[in-house]
């Protein structure tokens, strides 16, 4: 909480027993002249920046900074017949205008994390329901709130994985593949994406590259017996799909060269 608080300021301004005037000879008394005037206590409201207490996974609870203003003109004068020259008010006090700019960045990205967290949270329902597609929108619109910032990553990445899963589920697998990434890029270490990402790979007959999302799994987690299977899984029809690339590349140098020689035979 930031508070800033003036010191209260006491003035008092007193005039008395002025000097008597001289007396003038004559039959009737002299009369004395007296004057005052006084500066009734002022003090100026303190000025409060309130804090908001944001719960992370609360939506509601947010306070808004408040203050008091007062300007810097009021002033509380008590006048006698003698005009005395006012007082100057005490000084206004300074607002913490860089605090108080902090605490509404805070709040305001509390409230952004909340609405994002929301968006999610129905997408997760609606993938529940089996209804992918539209779990799709909900994550793309916890995305386009989450701002990119570092608070946001880890919410940013579930979302693009949780994507990843939808389209997998819809055997969309290039799109798998391409929100797997995004949420690699944005958290290196996220086990269930490169499993996501493997499988996704290995549907498309990409098997060198589901074996590198296999071999990276292992780097995080040795002991992991998912990968170790998914490696021993995929070795061989790697080497197939290798093989079969050869014979289709010598294949087509053969139809190259006896094109070659048929083109030759036409020109003799």
């Amino acid at each position: 909480m930031v508070v800033i608080e003036p010191e209260e300021v006491d003035e008092q301004i007193l005039v008395n027993n002025l000097p008597k005037p001289k007396a003038v000879p004559s039959s009737s008394s002299s009369k004395t002249a007296t004057g005052s005037s006084k500066y009734t206590d002022s003090t100026t409201p303190s000025v409060v920046a309130a804090d908001s207490n944001v719960n992370e996974n609360d939506s509601d609870g947010f306070e808004t900074a408040s203050e008091h203003e007062v300007s810097d003109n009021e002033e509380i004068i008590n006048e006698d017949n003698h005009q005395q020259p006012e007082p100057q008010p005490p000084p206004a006090p300074r607002q913490d205008v860089k605090a108080d700019s902090n605490v509404n960045d805070d709040e305001l990205q509390q409230k952004t994390l909340a609405q994002a967290n929301e968006a999610k949270l129905e997408g997760n329902k609606l993938f529940g329901d089996g209804r992918y597609e539209e779990a799709l929108l909900q994550y793309d619109a916890a995305l386009k709130v989450a701002l990119d910032m570092p608070s946001f990553v880890e919410l940013r990445s579930i979302c693009h994985a949780n994507r990843a899963v939808c389209f997998l589920k819809l055997g969309k697998y290039e799109d798998t593949i391409k929100e797997c990434t995004k949420a690699l890029e944005l958290n290196p270490s996220y086990m269930k994406a490169l499993v996501r990402r493997g499988e996704a790979h290995e549907k498309l007959e990409h098997f060198e590259e589901a074996i590198a999302d296999m071999k990276r799994i292992l780097e995080l987690d040795p002991s992991n017996e998912q990968a170790k299977k998914a490696i021993r899984r995929l070795e061989p029809l790697a080497a197939e799909k290798r093989e079969k690339m050869k014979e289709e590349m010598i294949g087509s140098t053969q139809w190259e060269v006896k094109m070659v020689k048929n083109l030759d035979s036409l020109k003799q």
